[in-house]
């Protein structure tokens, strides 16, 4: 546990989540926030201490150290619009990685829920179904598949006036149906972009902790139905189209880390 509070911490330092100089919570309260005992978060936080993300300060807590973070990068304009699109299953880290890639290159970020959750939530309470509600017949079928259709349109939109474009989401369904990937292909192809599909893949631990850490009531039926929605789920999925798995699981390289050398691949690919 100590390595997934330390990638969590870790991720959200890189994902702009925590700031430069922000304090954080005590050792007991990231204890009871990940639901273990003190031990495992003093191992993480020495770790980052190690790696000179944290900075612990006698009787004044904790505070995270990431000042070159804050410095304003210019952003990457690439002559052919780009379009990141990542998937993953729910806890992965793919909002994660997605941020680390918008502010390494200032491109737009598009997060399904983000970009929609508003709407479904009115869409469902109008409905007499609780807006956190993400598993009955109607969210599945008449609200999931609009859904995704405000988030492609929002993409295409960006792309169409020559902006790259990051978008994240499960993509779980769409992944799967190889004619979805063709038609999203052919979507971005005739915009003259170029597509590049990731996959997030990451371990159930680490999963379940990033779940458990947001606190989103959304997950509520995922969490108190734990063993049955990990039994659904495809930790070797791969997407029906050519893509990049991205590992997330606590003893993988950092994440940042793969987000730069994937950037450093596309920007070869631009030559």
């Amino acid at each position: 546990m100590w390595q997934v509070i330390a990638r969590n911490i870790r991720n959200d330092i890189a994902a702009g989540r925590l700031r430069h100089g922000q304090q954080l919570p005590s050792t007991r309260e990231l204890a009871t926030l990940y639901g273990v005992s003190v031990d495992p978060v003093s191992r993480a936080m020495t770790e980052l201490a190690n790696e000179g993300l944290v900075i612990n300060r006698d009787r004044a807590g904790r505070i995270v150290n990431n000042p070159d973070a804050e410095a304003t990068a210019a952003p990457t304009t690439p002559v052919v619009p780009q379009v990141i699109l990542i998937g993953g299953y729910a806890g992965s880290g793919k909002t994660e990685l997605g941020r680390i890639l918008a502010r390494r290159t200032h491109w737009p970020m598009l997060d399904k829920d983000t970009t929609t959750r508003p709407v479904v939530e009115a869409a469902l309470e109008r409905l007499g179904i609780a807006p956190s509600d993400r598993e009955s017949d109607v969210y599945l079928n008449v609200i999931r598949p609009t859904e995704y259709e405000a988030l492609i349109a929002t993409m295409s939109e960006n792309v169409s006036c020559g902006s790259s474009a990051i978008v994240t989401a499960p993509f779980i369904r769409e992944l799967a149906d190889r004619a979805w990937c063709e038609r999203i292909a052919a979507t971005v192809g005739s915009m003259n972009a170029e597509l590049h599909v990731i996959w997030v893949r990451c371990d159930e631990p680490t999963m379940k902790s990033y779940i458990k850490q947001r606190g989103a009531a959304r997950d509520s039926h995922k969490l108190a139905n734990w063993d049955a929605y990990v039994a659904n789920v495809n930790l070797s999925f791969a997407p029906a189209i050519s893509h990049t798995v991205i590992d997330n699981s606590a003893d993988a390289a950092p994440l940042q880390e793969q987000a730069d050398e994937l950037l450093q691949r596309l920007a070869q690919q631009q030559r």
